[in-house]
């Protein structure tokens, strides 16, 4: 089981509400999400994997996975409505596999944020504690502390189970600096890494014991949800009434057979962007750099940048830049980036939902500049892939392909438009663009009218089920 979300807070202004932590790339190319999922199928031994997730991150996950092996197992979804923390979302997957597969199936619950490199030593910690979840026990992965970090919950270990794992006497919350290093000195505490092993049954019968308020709205949930359309999206109305609370807090600080798996292998959750600065190599004055820069007199900084960025006599500074949104910060004021979205928060600002390239179902699109009466956009669809059939009330839309071709329904009329060639809709013109061809299908578009608002769309028929 994979939990993918998130608000995009601790690494804005790249991880967005709308793109948050598991879409962005490091600094290999690849996501977090697809890193978890190469895991996962390294594990999955013919079983399923099975996707947790906002139903607006539907797309972009199946986009993810799609390319991942030449056969990969079928993916299963349950997109929530509703944000309701990892209880809830937890407590959905096991009812879902106890209902699908037997409630003695055992479920490994990935966060979908996890950087582990040593995948042997993570492979030999699962098969530990899927012994331990076939018994009955609850099982939490402990990452071995490197340093007295106060970030982190700790887990405090208790006697022996086995040669690998420990019945967990106590669950401790973000400690104080000088408890961090008295938890590092005394070697029984790990950091309490989110990630969990447990039968479907185990998981319910502690929810029922511990959270019964969660698994009465989660069952409801489940009853209401419509099983034979695929994907399956979650009730709305009971699931927005379960309690927002983590698992730890419901289940595992409560229950009583729950044990940890000392972990051997690497782990990094990639919380802030000084965790996310340590994957780039630094350089002598202990400079790292993704993208381009020109560094003078400036040491122990980090620069993340699609353009040329110039730093001149600056020491520790975090400098982060996006199309539409630069971050300037101390490195050890990383976690206080999360303050800045609350902040813009508060005047609906759009660089906490969206990007200047939004992500769809069919492409993206990338608003190149705005103003009164206009917008201009680059728009790329995907091959096989074809835009809503829609209309405005107040805009109207000039295409110009510039590579790849373009199929445009306009009302009755069907056209194909090839570069260098371009088409008109008018307000009020029911149209429709696909790509018929074999390469991504690229375009300017030119937004003109009283309204260009991304809301100002009529839907009247859509492949992939949007309203």
């Amino acid at each position: 089981m994979i939990l993918s979300g998130g608000a995009g807070a601790r690494l804005w202004p790249v991880s967005r509400e709308a793109l948050p932590k598991p879409f962005i790339k490091l600094p290999d190319g690849e996501t977090l999400l697809v890193k978890t999922m190469r895991r996962a199928l390294g594990l999955a031994d013919g079983n399923g994997i099975l996707v947790v997730t906002n139903r607006e991150y539907y797309f972009l996950t199946r986009g993810e996975y799609e390319p991942l092996g030449k056969t990969p197992p079928a993916l299963d979804f349950l997109l929530e409505p509703v944000s309701r923390n990892t209880a809830p979302a937890i407590c959905a997957a096991a009812l879902h596999a106890a209902r699908e597969h037997g409630d003695r199936t055992v479920l490994l619950v990935l966060p979908a944020d996890h950087l582990i490199r040593d995948e042997e030593a993570f492979r030999d910690a699962v098969a530990e504690a899927r012994k331990l979840a076939a018994e009955g026990w609850l099982v939490t992965f402990g990452i071995r502390p490197n340093r007295p970090e106060t970030g982190f919950g700790y887990i405090e270990a208790g006697e022996a189970l086995s040669t690998g794992a420990f019945n967990v006497k106590r669950f401790v919350e973000k400690p104080d600096l000088a408890a961090a290093k008295a938890y590092l000195a005394e070697g029984r505490y790990t950091w309490n890494s989110g990630m969990f092993c447990a039968s479907a049954v185990s998981i319910i019968e502690a929810m029922r014991t511990h959270s019964p308020e969660v698994l009465c709205a989660v069952e409801a949930t489940l009853a209401a949800t419509d099983y034979d359309k695929v994907p399956r999206i979650l009730a709305e109305g009971p699931f927005a009434k379960a309690p927002d609370v983590s698992f730890d807090y419901a289940v595992m600080e409560k229950a009583g057979k729950r044990a940890v798996v000392p972990a051997n292998f690497d782990w990094n959750d990639i919380g802030s962007w000084s965790a996310l600065a340590e994957l780039t190599d630094a350089d002598a004055q202990g400079n790292r750099v993704s993208g381009e820069a020109v560094l003078i007199d400036a040491k122990g900084c980090f620069v993340q940048s699609d353009r040329m960025v110039a730093a001149v006599g600056v020491e520790d500074l975090l400098i982060i830049d996006t199309p539409d949104a630069l971050l300037v910060s101390r490195r050890e004021r990383a976690q206080d980036v999360k303050t800045v979205v609350q902040r813009l928060k508060l005047v609906s600002h759009d660089s906490v939902r969206h990007h200047r390239t939004v992500h769809r179902p069919w492409g993206t699109y990338t608003v190149l500049e705005e103003g009164e009466r206009f917008k201009i956009k680059r728009i790329v669809v995907r091959p096989g892939a074809s835009l809503s059939l829609q209309m405005h009330h107040h805009r109207s839309e000039h295409w110009v392909v510039v590579s790849g071709m373009a199929k445009v329904q306009r009302d009755k009329e069907e056209i194909f438009v090839r570069p260098d060639e371009s088409t008109y809709i008018r307000a009020g013109m029911a149209h429709r663009l696909s790509n018929p061809g074999a390469i991504d299908c690229v375009m300017i578009e030119v937004q003109a009218g009283d309204y260009v608002g991304e809301d100002d769309i009529v839907r009247i028929e859509d492949k992939y089920g949007r309203t």
